[in-house]
């Protein structure tokens, strides 16, 4: 007898027999587990992410100092904000940094992953050597290149000394002070090489065979079938440095204190001196809903344009 509101429950007498317990409760019972066992994940992005997100969406249009109740001041935040001078210098600082750092994030993750990817001995090892420092703390890297680049007793300036060569200011020059950082990407770097390399293992050898017999060398085969295809993890890497650049914070706060010449002054730098040195939340809040749409649009933009030159595996199905 067929009744899709009854469960069958075989005894060990092999006798079948009708009971009455409707499948609704089981989906229910499936229902009560599912959220019991996110419910974790709900309570904490409640509370440290989705919460503070909300509050500081109403805080940045208030006056508030922590120690006193928030008055509404309506757009004044964002109207002090874009006559502020140094909103402009330290987004002109990021930008520059994001400028150099993103290319070079890029370009050279790119270059190691095929590097590692190709089958030599020890492999294992040298993705792991690589790899590793990108999981350091991030004020351990600030302290260990301010130790290198360190223009009086530095191991780099040493080093260029020794054959004559008079080595520069590094994190004490203004000139400087930008490339310094965007040099210690070098120590950060393994994560996007590790993206880079989980993607070339996943390229069909037939195409580059195929290749191989029609004359191809390495250079066309890398532009012309390697590019294409990883072309989705390249602008994805280039989104996630693009974000992460903008929120560049550890090396100024550590190294150089927004110096010298106000030529490290980073805009989560500014955010962070106006929050945490000076009180002002309120403020502090506008500066990070305008950071949030900064990077919103670089998003949004940076999709719009990969729509002409990122190839996805479905678009010829």
């Amino acid at each position: 007898m067929k009744n899709e509101n009854l469960s069958y429950v075989k005894l060990e007498n092999k006798k079948n027999i009708k009971v009455k317990y409707p499948k609704g409760i089981a989906r229910r019972r499936e229902e009560r587990a599912f959220w019991i066992f996110v419910s974790p994940w709900i309570i904490g992005f409640v509370l440290f992410t989705g919460g503070p997100i909300l509050a500081s969406l109403f805080l940045s249009f208030t006056n508030y100092d922590v120690l006193t109740t928030p008055t509404f001041a309506g757009l004044d935040n964002y109207v002090k904000l874009f006559g502020d001078n140094l909103f402009y210098q330290s987004l002109k600082v990021t930008v520059y940094y994001v400028i150099l750092s993103v290319p070079f994030t890029i370009i050279l993750g790119l270059g190691l992953a095929i590097l590692l990817n190709q089958k030599i001995r020890g492999q294992a090892f040298f993705r792991t050597m690589f790899y590793a420092p990108s999981v350091v703390s991030g004020v351990s890297i600030a302290f260990l290149w301010s130790w290198l680049l360190n223009p009086d007793f530095g191991v780099v300036n040493s080093l260029l000394s020794s054959i004559g060569i008079q080595g520069p200011g590094w994190f004490t020059d203004a000139s400087t002070v930008i490339p310094s950082m965007v040099l210690m990407q070098l120590t950060s770097i393994g994560s996007t090489m590790i993206i880079f390399l989980a993607s070339l293992q996943t390229l069909p050898d037939e195409l580059y065979e195929a290749a191989s017999i029609d004359g191809a060398n390495h250079l066309t085969k890398f532009f012309k079938i390697t590019i294409p295809l990883i072309s989705p993890v390249i602008l994805f890497n280039t989104i996630i440095t693009v974000i992460a650049s903008f929120q560049v914070f550890t090396q100024a706060y550590v190294i150089t204190k927004g110096g010298p010449d106000w030529m490290s002054y980073f805009y989560v730098y500014f955010l962070f001196d106006t929050a945490f040195s000076q009180f002002r939340m309120g403020y502090a809040s506008a500066q990070a809903w305008i950071l949030f749409i900064i990077i919103l649009g670089l998003t949004l933009l940076s999709l719009w344009i990969s729509k002409k030159y990122v190839h996805y595996e479905y678009d010829n199905k």
